[in-house]
């Protein structure tokens, strides 16, 4: 038996930036399916969901694609409402959704950007919140899981991505505290330097060269100097989603091969 045998979840952010290599949110849709969850694949690109799909169908899984932009919250609405309508209740939600595009410092931030990228990266995820839990409360529990990242704890230039994350760890934080008492739990996992297509496909369209990249991000990580895959963070979200985490709520999972543990 999978260790979320007859859980539905709903995975936002599921589809992936074209690449070589696995995003964290199709990787995680995917190990769910393995470990015999029911999963709704959730992306602003439906295509983009429906791939992973099918490669969770070809395995023998139990999938369907969701088109949302996610910072209109009627999408928001939407998507829970089809959940239910689909699989009847929502057991796991995870949420893999971030930007960082036109980041700057502090005195150079353009203020679009600046509310673009916290709309996506804060705003959004609660907008999905709002409307996933009363699903959960009258279930009386479920699992949230949202993707911050180790930058909210680093030292880094990008400064609207970095708070939106860091924004993102607290408000994890008040979902835990405000619904344990209807059996809900939320916790957050902090990737570090990962080898996906986001961030290494983003950076050699900005005119990187690929191995170049690749080589500096491996070198910055403690462990084993090499960068995590997408399936780190994806093992990392099914443990937190699954019940042998059933007494860990308000947690911050770094997974990031020692690099937050290098601060102080």
């Amino acid at each position: 038996m999978g260790r979320l045998e007859d859980k539905i979840a709903i995975v936002v952010g599921g589809g992936q930036t074209p690449g070589e290599t696995i995003g964290n949110g199709r990787a995680t849709a995917v190990r769910f399916a393995q470990e015999g969850a029911r999963v709704l694949v959730v992306d602003r690109r439906l295509d983009s969901a429906q791939k992973t799909v099918d490669m969770i169908v070809r395995d023998g899984g139990d999938a369907a694609a969701c088109e949302a932009d996610i910072t209109e919250e009627g999408r928001c609405a939407d998507l829970v409402r089809a959940c239910v309508e689909r699989y009847g209740r929502i057991d796991v939600l995870h949420n893999n959704v971030g930007i960082g595009a036109g980041d700057r410092g502090a005195t150079s931030m353009d203020l679009e950007v600046w509310n673009h990228i916290f709309a996506t990266n804060l705003t959004s995820i609660m907008l999905v919140c709002k409307h996933a839990l009363p699903v959960m409360r009258q279930q009386g529990s479920g699992a949230i899981t949202n993707i911050s990242s180790v930058a909210a704890v680093c030292s880094v230039n990008i400064i609207a991505y970095k708070t939106s994350k860091a924004g993102l760890n607290a408000y994890t934080h008040a979902l835990a505290t405000g619904n344990a008492r209807y059996g809900i739990r939320a916790n957050v996992i902090m990737p570090g330097l990962m080898n996906t297509p986001m961030a290494i496909e983003g950076g050699v369209t900005a005119g990187a060269d690929r191995e170049t990249l690749i080589a500096r991000r491996d070198a910055m990580v403690p462990l084993g100097a090499q960068m995590g895959s997408a399936w780190d963070v994806a093992n990392g979200a099914l443990f937190l989603a699954s019940d042998e985490a059933r007494f860990i709520t308000g947690a911050v999972l770094p997974v990031d091969g020692g690099q937050a543990a290098q601060i102080g």
